[in-house]
């Protein structure tokens, strides 16, 4: 379970990086909401000494139970389906202990940590038949359930960014380029046609469709009466980022042209994080934070091209997909270039699920670093 391990090979700069994020995140959560950074505190700690634990753990050894953690994920997604906690209509949490000093998880972001640990294993097992429709046809049913789980509660956003997790290890586990460049020549010209027409559709007809959808034409006319309340929270993120021009209005400012203080900002402290950082932080802020995400990514590439094995590699590029494609969706969010939907900034954002979820993941990932190929 635990090596003799060459000091040279730890990445002490992966580790400044995802610090420095979330000292960032607990600051702007200290302005955006104060009563939560405690708890944001709380969780930092307990996440860096869980990944400093898990750093020095034999991956190899961890990934031998991917069948656990499977079912660990199934369960408490089952769990969140009959005994979760229901906020606005969503029910994605389990509530462990008093309503006042219990805590409360969110077990999808969990899920995609076990879907990662899951399918490094098992592509690394199925690697030389992994193309075969038999291989293919078990591990959609695999990554299917969880995700079906996910979209249930509901929770569309997160089930787009476990699937782009799970299809990233499917490529990167040698998937055939046929296979892929034929599934990309029929789903792409599809899902144009579909939105297409249902945006068609939507413009003509006063009828009601889904929140999806209503996200999705606000995004695209938000001048339009029937859809400017809808796009009134992405249209204020907008202009608080705008509004903190070079270097920000600064933390814990009190100014009253501020879109924080007048709350115009609905959920500063998770999904639209990145606007208080380009309120109060401005473009500088804005630009560290897109940095150290952008060289944390790398990192974790950069990590997996030297893994021993197939399994420390999809481990690497998985946690890098996590990151990276998570970030994307929030900070375009946030900035008005994809439509609302509703997806924690990693490290960033506040809320001990995601923050303890993926510092596991970068336990993992500095654990490969730490035993790298030889040449």
């Amino acid at each position: 379970m635990f090596k003799q391990y060459k000091l040279k090979n730890y990445h002490f700069h992966l580790i400044i990086y995802i610090c420095a994020l979330t000292l960032i995140g607990i600051f702007v959560i200290g302005s955006a909401r104060p009563d939560l950074q405690p708890k944001q505190i709380f969780g930092f700690v307990v996440g860096i000494c869980i990944m400093l634990a898990v750093s020095l753990m034999d991956y190899s050894f961890l990934l031998k139970f991917p069948w656990l953690y499977y079912a660990l994920m199934i369960g408490l997604l089952l769990m969140v389906e009959f005994f979760g906690k229901n906020v606005n209509g969503a029910q994605r949490w389990l509530e462990i202990g008093g309503e006042d000093s219990g805590i409360t998880i969110q077990p999808s972001e969990f899920a995609k940590l076990a879907i990662v640990a899951f399918f490094a294993y098992f592509f690394a097992k199925t690697q030389e038949n992994i193309s075969t429709l038999k291989n293919l046809i078990i591990s959609f049913v695999f990554a299917g359930i969880p995700l079906i789980l996910i979209l249930k509660q509901p929770d569309l956003s997160t089930t787009i960014v476990t699937a782009v997790i799970f299809v990233a290890l499917l490529f990167i586990s040698g998937l055939s380029y046929k296979i892929v460049m034929t599934v990309l020549a029929v789903a792409v010209p599809t899902v144009i046609v579909v939105l297409t027409y249902c945006i068609q559709l939507a413009k003509s007809t006063d009828a009601d469709y889904p929140y999806q959808l209503d996200r999705i034409m606000a995004w695209l006319y938000p001048t339009d009466p029937r859809w400017v309340s809808k796009a009134l929270q992405q249209q204020n993120s907008i202009m608080a980022i705008g509004s903190g021009q070079l270097w920000g209005k600064g933390l814990n400012n009190s100014e009253a042209t501020s879109m924080l203080n007048t709350n115009y900002i609905l959920e500063p402290q998770t999904d639209f994080i990145f606007a208080v950082i380009g309120e109060e932080l401005g473009f500088v802020g804005c630009a560290a934070v897109v940095a150290l995400l952008f060289f944390t990514v790398v990192e974790c590439i950069y990590i997996g091209s030297r893994a021993k094995d197939l399994q420390g590699r999809l481990i690497c590029c998985g946690m890098a997909t996590w990151i990276g494609f998570q970030s994307f969706v929030n900070i375009g969010v946030n900035t008005g270039l994809l439509p609302n939907t509703g997806v924690p900034l990693p490290f960033v954002s506040y809320g001990l699920s995601s923050v303890i979820a993926i510092y596991i993941g970068m336990g993992f990932v500095l654990n490969v670093g730490l035993q790298p190929k030889k040449y």
